[in-house]
């Protein structure tokens, strides 16, 4: 089985990224540069490599009985903690650069001739005009002169590449400091909200007879980080709170929805090796995208994700981690599971 978590997890990605591609389509919201099929088809390449590799390898692995140990912290570079997120940011890029960037101008449809208006006859002067002939012109003379049609309107001013940019990833909004102060409000609540639903649906677990599912130590990699610098922790807090909502809420999103691009963040938190860290995490991207669909915009979202995350790796992890008692790592493994 173990030989399978590889093409496994090349075929979700597949199927992934042709489901963005169809609900693009779908929704109106395809690239015009994808109108090529090269472009199209590269792009739907980037994301299903993407997505196979820092998604649903975690998930193949664990269908094939592996497991994926975290990495050592002691032994890579700082730069090394951020390539996730990087690898991220290059799909965006990719993709929004195939399908937005080295277009052709769209040329402006010729103008409609203008009719020739005919001239009315002036008599000259002595000269003497036949009744029907000055009835006729009387006539003409009392018609008004037809307007010429009016000009076509100008074309709509043409959108830069970086403004572009800002729109399909949901940056653009009208306050962005409120937004921002929304979201450290939202992400206080957030933090104790999960907090208290994780706690509850432990409690649960353990009254019906389902205490092995509850972790007893917190995931291997959190102490690692928690065990870092504090400017690392924060540039990872602030990472994840940017990066992750640009790609699952920004990115994913307005595209496939909030069910599948839920279902894509909490997966690719798989990896920490303990299934019970994805009630919070999918709590937590419930929240976030129930507020990227508030607000129309990404701000919000970022904000209280990197608060949680900087709450967590900056105050709560490394405090508790300090108590060695029994049923401070109890508590340990609860808070590191959001």
């Amino acid at each position: 089985m173990a030989h399978l978590a590889g093409p496994i997890a090349a075929a979700l990605g597949l199927a992934a990224a042709f489901a963005l591609d169809r609900l693009c389509a779908v929704r109106g919201l395809l690239p015009p540069g994808f109108r090529q099929l090269w472009r199209r088809v590269l792009a739907g390449s980037i994301v299903a490599g993407f997505l196979a590799a820092g998604v649903f390898l975690p998930l193949a692995a664990a269908l094939a009985g592996l497991k994926i140990e975290p990495p050592n912290l002691s032994k890579i570079e700082t730069f090394q903690l951020f390539e996730l997120h990087l690898i991220m940011v290059a799909v965006m890029g990719s993709w929004f650069l195939l399908g937005f960037a080295g277009l052709p101008k769209p040329r402006e449809a010729p103008a409609e001739p203008v009719p020739p208006i005919e001239p009315v006859p002036i008599p000259l002067e002595g000269m003497e005009i036949p009744a029907a002939s000055t009835e006729g012109a009387e006539e003409m003379a009392a018609q008004p002169l037809p307007e010429p049609p009016a000009p076509p309107p100008p074309p709509p001013p043409r959108v830069s590449l970086g403004r572009q940019f800002l729109i399909q990833f949901g940056f653009v909004a009208p306050d962005v400091p409120k937004e921002v102060g929304l979201g450290l409000t939202l992400g206080l609540g957030a933090w104790l909200a999960v907090l208290a639903a994780v706690l509850a649906v432990a409690g649960i677990l353990i009254a019906v007879g389902g205490q092995d599912a509850v972790p007893h130590q917190p995931p291997a990699l959190i102490p690692l980080i928690a065990a870092l610098p504090f400017a690392v922790r924060l540039a990872i807090s602030l990472s994840a709170g940017i990066v992750e909502e640009s790609f699952f809420r920004g990115f994913l999103q307005p595209r496939v929805g909030i069910g599948l691009s839920t279902a894509c963040f909490a997966l690719a938190h798989l990896s920490y090796g303990q299934p019970f860290l994805l009630v919070g995490v999918t709590l937590l991207s419930l929240i976030y995208a129930f507020l990227v669909r508030w607000r129309q915009s990404l701000w919000a979202a970022m904000t209280a994700h990197a608060l949680f995350d900087g709450i967590q790796l900056l105050v709560v992890v490394p405090a508790v981690l300090k108590l060695t008692q029994g049923v401070s790592g109890k508590a340990a493994a609860f808070l590191s599971c959001l």
